[in-house]
């Protein structure tokens, strides 16, 4: 924010100069030699301009004075705007001026979006999975070649700077964000998101990246809902492609690889109509009124049941996973809704 603000002034602040001195022209020409208002705009106009028309009315000698005064502030208070100007439009920082403020403005208006910090090579994977469901989410890397390079649909929403400042998260709209994934290499600068974040928004889900053993309980600790370990998870899957590869090819098809072909989602308590919150599964009729399969439950201590009962109670802070088809899911969204 500071760097837009300083941008920002650096391209306002030698108009405004030449908006001063355009009024104290004015002012001075009517005081001193009682000019009317349009006359002594128009001579000071002309006077700022150097453009050499004459007086438009006899100058007293004080006012030839204040004309010569006028002559010599205008041509500094010019030569001033001019290098400015050019000089801010050359170096490109015209184009930054208007990016950033169309980024200010992309951000104000996004709520539950997902925060990315560092695009490398976890943050794109994450990224191209968010884009699959066509969820919104804004990048913040502090590699400028990064960043510059970025072209997917929500390149507007990519900030460059770094992560672990407070200002950075808050441009990013932290406060009204759903989650933050932060990915970047060191555990030390995931730890330091994570508090910096937590402690920011509170509701956030935070997920965060870790590469040492000890550091998915020290994430925890700050304030991570969930640490991914990519190398572990990547040999895990791996060991279980050999043991039940067909298990694991399926898993991997009805998750956000597929997302375009079938569904996994999450139902909460909250998101369900005041009608249904509190009856059992079998109440729900999912299946009969949608298409969509129940698969898992998970209770309000947080134990996960496969294939749970049909006696099962849908109670405060509880959670149904269902699998279906996009329209399926679309469908039972709008039953589970009305």
């Amino acid at each position: 924010m500071r760097g837009f603000v300083r941008e920002y002034y650096r391209f306002m602040i030698p108009m405004f100069l030449l908006v001063v001195l355009i009024i104290i022209g004015t002012i001075g020409y009517v005081v001193i030699d009682d000019y009317t208002w349009f006359n002594a705009f128009y001579m000071t106009i002309i006077t700022v301009a150097t453009v050499g028309y004459g007086e438009v009315e006899p100058l007293s000698v004080a006012g030839k004075i204040f004309t010569s005064f006028l002559i010599i502030t205008s041509f500094i208070t010019f030569a001033y705007a001019v290098s400015s100007i050019t000089k801010f439009i050359m170096d490109g920082e015209l184009n930054s001026f208007f990016k950033n403020k169309r980024l200010n403005s992309a951000v104000e208006k996004l709520t539950d979006h997902v925060i990315i910090c560092g695009y490398g090579r976890n943050g794109k994977q994450a990224a191209q999975i968010l884009k699959k469901h066509d969820k919104r989410f804004v990048v913040i890397e502090d590699d400028i070649k990064v960043t510059s390079n970025i072209n997917h649909r929500f390149s507007d929403l990519v900030l460059h700077g770094d992560a672990t400042q407070d200002e950075i998260l808050i441009k990013a709209g932290i406060m009204k964000a759903k989650a933050l994934i932060t990915t970047l290499p060191t555990d030390a600068a995931n730890v330091f998101i994570v508090l910096t974040a937590r402690n920011l928004n509170p509701n956030l889900t935070i997920i965060s990246r870790a590469s040492d053993d000890g550091s998915d309980a020290k994430l925890k600790i700050a304030g991570a809902n969930n640490v991914i370990m990519p190398d572990k998870v990547g040999g895990a899957h791996m060991a279980s492609l050999v043991m039940k590869p067909d298990v694991m090819e399926f898993l991997d098809y009805i998750t956000a690889q597929s997302a375009d072909s079938i569904n996994l989602e999450e139902i909460t308590f909250d998101s369900i109509s005041d009608s249904l919150k509190n009856k059992t599964l079998r109440d729900l009729e999912i299946r009969n009124k949608s298409g969509a399969n129940i698969i898992g439950f998970k209770t309000v201590s947080g134990e996960y049941i496969v294939n749970p009962s049909a006696d099962t109670q849908i109670i405060p802070q509880s959670k149904i996973f269902v699998l279906g088809s996009p329209d399926q899911i679309k469908k039972l969204k709008q039953i589970l809704v009305d």
